[in-house]
């Protein structure tokens, strides 16, 4: 009988995107194969502790995204890197260790998506599914995202970046004359609308910003882009391809995360998005295009917008998007005919194909030097 392959499924964390994890975790555990994966649990409280999870009711309240929450076990884990590959330790009174072959981490924000898991896993030396350390972390900053995909060529809105340090320096009027009126102030990284805020005039400015703040030392400053809002998924290492592009329809001001996660009625979702031929075929070939300047594999979502004149501008990457009930990510790739069960089974493949990539490096320089000398 063929050993089931052991899939560590980390989430929750510390950023505000807590509670969406949780949700997008509740999905992905339940597309597993249990005849194919064994399911290894770890949850990461709001403090950053970590806690083994015997089974899915590690969540509570998990029907209801305002109450959803991680149940902490008595079990704490800590990942170590061990080349017998008993690479999970357990402990609370006594200590043991479990094996893992792969690592999905279905974290959101910081600490999950920026880079700072993944550089964990690859000290470890554990494939894990998803963007690698300098994608994941160029990604999730949309200052430096934003100013690469600029370099690139690929078209984006007008933006201005605001440091803490430089606060008593900012203006209204200055941002005004930038980026006109209305402007969006987001946290620089933050995912999930969180911190977002639409701002109409000076009266409720500094307000806003601060609230930004409070979520990061640096908030990008957005013109606001009349257009429709698209996403496209993209799947893939060295040779990803696009899904069909869905479309959000927000019934609220904007797509906020109380349309996404909290009012039922917030936004309606398209999939796929009622576009031309030749409309889709640039957004999918947009997106995989954004996917590979920002160093990006295993899977993204690209969101953009498209203008009444037909011009589509890329809005952001996320290198782990929301794999909740109604999350696109999921939903446009099943539309272009792919199943929830055979994403995961495909992004765990191709977790698994680049661990397998990595290994013919050298990590060594004595070993390098041995092995290219031995054949002269």
């Amino acid at each position: 009988m063929k050993q089931k392959i052991r899939v560590g499924i980390i989430f929750g964390g510390k950023s505000g995107e807590h509670e969406i994890s949780l949700l997008s975790a509740r999905n992905v555990i339940a597309a597993l194969n249990p005849d194919k994966y064994e399911a290894i649990l770890i949850g990461i409280a709001k403090n950053g502790e970590w806690f083994y999870q015997k089974d899915a009711a590690c969540m509570l309240d998990t029907l209801d995204p305002k109450l959803i929450s991680l149940h902490h076990s008595s079990i704490n884990a800590m990942i170590v890197p061990r080349s017998n590959q008993e690479n999970l330790m357990l402990f609370n009174s006594q200590h043991s260790f479990k094996s893992l072959d792969v690592v999905f981490p279905v974290l959101h924000g910081p600490y999950g998506e920026d880079g700072c898991i993944q550089g964990l896993l690859k000290m470890a030396d554990l494939p894990f599914v998803g963007a690698g350390v300098l994608g994941s972390a160029v990604a999730m900053d949309k200052d430096v995202m934003k100013r690469l995909l600029r370099d690139a060529g690929i078209p984006i809105a007008n933006f201005v970046i605001v440091h803490r340090h430089q606060l008593a320096s900012t203006t209204f009027a200055a941002i005004k004359d930038q980026l006109g009126l209305p402007f969006f102030i987001k946290p620089a990284n933050l995912g999930s609308s969180v911190g977002i805020s639409k701002v109409e005039s000076a009266n409720d400015f500094m307000g806003k910003l601060l609230h930004a703040l409070s979520f990061d030392h640096k908030v990008i400053i957005e013109e606001c882009i009349d257009g429709r809002e698209l996403e496209c998924s993209v799947l893939g290492n060295e040779q990803p391809i696009a899904s069909l592009p869905g479309e959000i329809i927000p019934s609220h001001e904007f797509y906020s995360y109380e349309a996404k996660y909290v009012d039922p009625n917030g936004a309606k979702v398209e999939v796929p998005a009622d576009l031309p031929p030749d409309i889709v075929a640039s957004v999918q070939q947009l997106s995989i295009q954004a996917f590979g300047v920002l160093c990006c594999e295993g899977l993204a979502r690209v969101d953009m917008f498209l203008t009444p004149e037909g011009k589509l501008l890329v809005n952001e990457i996320n290198t782990m998007p929301g794999f909740t009930q109604i999350s696109m990510y999921p939903k446009a790739w099943l539309a272009s005919g792919l199943e929830y069960s055979e994403l995961i089974d495909k992004l765990i493949e191709l977790a698994l194909e680049r661990a397998e990539r990595d290994k013919q490096l050298f990590t060594n320089f004595r070993s390098e030097v041995k092995s290219v000398t031995a054949g002269l």
